[in-house]
């Protein structure tokens, strides 16, 4: 079946009636895509009949300090990628089309919005959990998959729709990894050679975290407690520190996957143990999933 671009809202009501009957799911995604999208597409098509991909570089959530202009725009190649796995819709608005110029209300992410990843990005998770709301209401999916990778963002949307009674079905997909650890984003391609080599400590103090949990993977009993679990993965990242170039640390958590609250001795049953940090000029943010 054809892959069908819709660039403005009228497009996208008659690419969507189109599709006919069946269940739909959604893949909202800024562009640059790679493996970790592919993954996305096809977990979303186990889980409906019809594949929507957003296409869209969201400025809400960037800060005033941050990459929106030279965020990677690789539309062509994007749809590509759409093509080959069975994408039925893309739908790739500009910013006027997605937003009056006279705008008012957004979503607000709450507490958990302004905590570890909202502590340093503030009003971040505002422009996420707005454009994500309005993506809702115009593609109208009965389900929408996201990345675990960007485990605080998952956990927010999470919230918004029981919170606001979104009729959308929400589904995280596991982190995808390149051979060597590293998690894959698309400002991986802003690393240099050198770049590179520093920001694999992120993954490294990851496994160090788990080890010292006694996991072997992402599932498993954890004898240590979260402080000894926090100080197996920082040992990592202050080594990483020494590098050329050094690893600057935004926070490393051991967090409940719920609230992003730091979980104490007493927590039991899954934490997320997420890390962000700057290699040169690229920003970086990892996480895994231990089970306490």
């Amino acid at each position: 079946m054809d892959l069908t671009v819709a660039t403005d809202r009228a497009a996208l009501v008659k690419a969507r009636d189109a599709l006919g009957p069946g269940r739909i799911a959604l893949v909202p995604t800024m562009g640059a895509l790679h493996e970790g999208h592919r993954s996305l597409m096809r977990l979303a098509r186990e889980h409906a009949d019809h594949v929507v991909v957003s296409v869209f570089v969201n400025p809400l959530q960037f800060g005033p300090d941050e990459d929106f202009g030279r965020y990677p725009r690789t539309f062509d190649a994007d749809l590509r990628v759409c093509e080959e796995e069975g994408v039925r819709v893309v739908f790739a608005p500009s910013a006027e089309d997605m937003y009056l110029p006279d705008r008012q209300v957004a979503v607000s992410a709450g507490a958990m919005g302004g905590v570890v990843e909202g502590a340093f990005r503030p009003g971040h998770f505002d422009g996420v959990l707005t454009v994500v709301l309005k993506l809702f209401n115009l593609v109208q999916p009965h389900v929408a998959v996201f990345g675990q990778k960007d485990a605080q963002q998952l956990a927010l949307i999470r919230r918004m729709v029981a919170d606001l009674d979104v009729p959308v079905s929400i589904v995280g997909a596991p982190t995808v990894r390149e051979p060597d650890g590293l998690a894959l984003s698309s400002r991986n391609r802003y690393l240099s050679e050198a770049d590179r080599r520093t920001a694999l400590a992120l993954s490294r103090a990851l496994r160090a975290g788990a080890a010292r949990a006694g996991m072997t993977g992402t599932a498993g009993t954890a004898g240590a407690r979260p402080a000894e679990i926090l100080d197996a993965a920082r040992a990592v990242l202050e080594e990483a520190a020494r590098f050329d170039p050094p690893l600057l640390l935004d926070y490393l958590i051991l967090a409940d996957p719920a609230t992003f609250a730091p979980v104490g001795d007493g927590h039991r049953g899954e934490a997320i143990l997420a890390v962000a940090a700057k290699v040169g000029a690229t920003r970086l943010i990892d996480n895994m999933v231990l089970t306490l």
